[in-house]
């Protein structure tokens, strides 16, 4: 009866687990020879509706898996092979437990994840963008307004291969801003607030500002 594809599938996933049929029987509530006889004698010719639940819950498999012969593994493997595929289309940014200032300056918490942005794995790869190295972070006021706003999400690239213009989160005097980058000389800054009521700072050494990554994403209510 081994050739049977249910109990052929059965005794495969007792054995990748390590669990005898005897520990299998003990597991459904009947005597330790019925999953030995079930799969080496074909009695009962099929198993029981809660001795298949209480299997495919213990085997983390579709229940189908251990009813419906060949027909009934193929789609559950279709359908396992179709949902790793969806997992692997969608990436989750973390989003950090911090606030890149755009106003005054805000000190930096610790960077702890507090949940995720989810993108598509193909539009960050059209981007050229390496997931490994983007977290989501929230802006803090309003120095950067209208390009961005208090509460807006952005998401920040780490893997800098060259510093160059554009907005940018930056460590200034232990403070964590997001702001206008324009390097205007071998070794200088320039450090812009888009809300010209907020000052900007020209020609700052590059010595005194540690840039942490580029701003390539912002999303936020409207």
């Amino acid at each position: 009866m081994i050739d049977d594809p249910v109990r052929k599938r059965l005794l495969a996933l007792a054995d990748e687990s390590g669990t005898s049929l005897s520990a299998l029987s003990r597991l459904i509530g009947r005597n330790p020879s019925y999953m030995q006889q079930f799969v080496r004698k074909g009695s009962p010719r099929k198993l029981e509706e809660n001795d298949r639940k209480l299997l495919a819950e213990f085997f983390g498999v579709d229940e189908a898996v251990l009813s419906g012969g060949v027909d009934a593994q193929e789609k559950s493997f279709a359908r396992d092979a179709l949902a790793q595929r969806s997992r692997a289309d969608w990436i989750d940014i973390p989003r950090l437990a911090l606030g890149a200032s755009a106003g005054s300056g805000a000190v930096a918490a610790d960077e702890v994840p507090v949940g995720h942005l989810r993108f598509s794995s193909g539009w960050l790869r059209e981007q050229g963008l390496a997931h490994k190295a983007l977290s989501a972070i929230t802006v803090e006021g309003d120095s950067m307004e209208a390009t961005l706003h208090d509460g807006d999400e952005i998401i920040v690239n780490c893997a800098l291969t060259r510093l160059r213009d554009g907005i940018h989160v930056v460590r200034r005097d232990d403070t964590l801003l997001v702001k206008r980058l324009h390097f205007t000389a071998p070794g200088l800054v320039s450090i812009i607030s888009d809300n010209h009521a907020y000052p900007s700072h020209a020609d700052v050494p590059l010595g005194e500002v540690e840039v942490l990554g580029r701003v390539v994403w912002k999303g936020g209510r409207l």
